[in-house]
This record gives structure tokens, C-alpha cells and sequence, in this order.
């Protein structure tokens, strides 16, 4: 049995309102998704990570303002 198809992979399907759809079907054409799916797979995995590493962007955002502070700037 080939590698590939020792992994099964399981799936389930969410839903998003059809205009987020139609944009991201547009937006995919100059990229390298080969469809929504896959984008939306994509951008799911990069948001879990960024959610469990803690590094999120007000927290970016947060450190950016204390350091501007530090050099005597007011917000």
C-alpha cells in the first residue's frame, strides 16, 4: 500500500455566507490555492497556531505602544 494511501484523511464541512465565498474564489486566482477549501484550510492552520503561540495582534499592537512610550511618545 502506497504511503498516500495509508493516510486517511478525514473531512467535514463548515459554511460561510456566499459572499465571503465569492470573495475568496476571486481572491485565490492570484495565488497558489487550487480552491476555497484549501485557502480557507490554509488561513484556519496559520490561525490556530498564531491563537496557541499567544502572539496575537493586539498583543503586537500592545508592545509597539509600551516601546513608543518608553521613548517618551504619548498616546
Amino acid at each position: 500500500m502506497a504511503k498516500a494511501e495509508s493516510i486517511k484523511r478525514k473531512y467535514t464541512t463548515i459554511t460561510i455566507p456566499t459572499p465571503l465565498f465569492n470573495k475568496l474564489k476571486g481572491k485565490i486566482k492570484e495565488t497558489g490555492f487550487s480552491s476555497v477549501s484549501d485557502c480557507v484550510t490554509y488561513i484556519l492552520r496559520e490561525t490556530i497556531v498564531e491563537m496557541e503561540s499567544g502572539d496575537s495582534q493586539a498583543k503586537k499592537n500592545n508592545a509597539v505602544i509600551e516601546k513608543l512610550k518608553a521613548l517618551g511618545y504619548t498616546m
